[in-house]
């Protein structure tokens, strides 16, 4: 199922618009939502003297696109290509005033680039690269869709990598999904002695984390039963998490309960052994180790796609939220 306001591959009059502004070229081929695109190493430019240029090129990148399997696929991709093309431009193209002109050109309303934040740092030009979209939460008209990027951008002869992750707001109409806010990860500065355990983790070669996650860690606002249990994971699987604290809904989404996430209390993991959680040949087998071996790590509360028996009251639970990544919550 796709958007039909924004189809997956623009039609050729919106793709070269979008490619000028954006600087990303859209073809149909594309990366799958189960599998992270790599980034590719750009050519240089060339100067108006046709020698090349000193300035440091920007890895190539590729859209994300969601696989067949998504509960919505249309809103993860409505949340993503607005990412996409606030966070990606050409050089000349990355000012607010472009950011909107972008936006417009997805049929949403520009309002939302002055919520960007840091989605769109001062450079000259940005490329961006989303690791992952899985939902902070998914009901019949609303949803909340966590995009995680990684992002590079260049000033004069600087490359700078970076990223963050965006929680995006969407509601559903007869038109389709439509994006009503963006809430940027705010990690906080990082602290100067991180504890112990959050250092292994960091330095763990088993434990891939995006921009966000592992400045959630250096900021020392999360709990050391989160960093334990990843270290304790990853001695069987390699995991690829997805949250940990910021960017993450401060409400269990469509409650008033609050979350776990922003207390520092909670990580998700959206693939496991290269193999994401929400890919239907991903084996059931496999995601049900991992959920009952983060209980035996200390969570009080695993959600996940896999409907799971035993435990503690409460202490497994499987919905449509849950059927694209791995929920490890702690009480502290």
């Amino acid at each position: 199922m796709t958007d039909s306001r924004v189809p997956a591959t623009p039609p050729p009059g919106r793709r070269a618009l979008l490619a000028a502004l954006t600087g990303v070229a859209f073809g149909a081929a594309g990366c799958s939502g189960g599998k992270a695109p790599v980034a590719h190493p750009s050519p240089r430019a060339a100067t108006r003297g046709g020698s090349p240029s000193p300035s440091p090129a920007l890895p190539r990148t590729t859209p994300w696109r969601p696989t067949s399997a998504e509960v919505q696929p249309a809103a993860k991709l409505r949340a993503v290509r607005l990412v996409e093309a606030i966070g990606a431009w050409a050089e000349g193209h990355g000012q607010a005033a472009a950011a909107r002109e972008r936006v417009a050109a997805l049929g949403l309303p520009t309002a939302l680039v002055a919520q960007a934040g840091p989605l769109l740092p001062t450079a000259d030009q940005a490329a961006l690269q989303v690791v992952d979209a899985q939902y902070g939460g998914i009901l019949s008209r609303s949803a909340s869709v966590l995009v995680v990027c990684r992002q590079w951008t260049r000033r004069g002869g600087t490359v700078s990598a970076g990223g963050t992750t965006v929680d995006v707001r969407l509601s559903r109409s007869g038109s389709g999904w439509t994006v009503g806010a963006l809430h940027p990860a705010r990690p906080g500065p990082a602290v100067r002695s991180p504890a112990p355990a959050v250092r292994t983790v960091l330095s763990d070669d088993r434990i891939m984390l995006p921009p966000a996650a592992a400045a959630d860690l250096r900021s020392g606002q999360v709990h050391t039963s989160v960093a334990r249990a990843m270290l304790a994971l990853a001695r069987t699987y390699r995991l690829e998490v997805s949250v940990v604290r910021s960017g993450h809904p401060l409400d269990v989404f469509g409650t008033s309960r609050p979350s776990d996430h922003p207390r520092g209390r909670a990580f998700d993991v959206w693939r496991i052994d290269g193999h994401a959680v929400v890919d239907p040949a991903t084996s059931r087998g496999l995601i049900e180790r991992f959920m009952r071996d983060a209980a035996a790590a200390g969570s009080y509360n695993v959600g996940g796609p896999v409907p799971l028996a035993g435990g503690g009251a409460g202490q497994f639970f499987s919905d449509a939220t849950h059927h694209d990544h791995v929920h490890i919550g702690f009480r502290t």
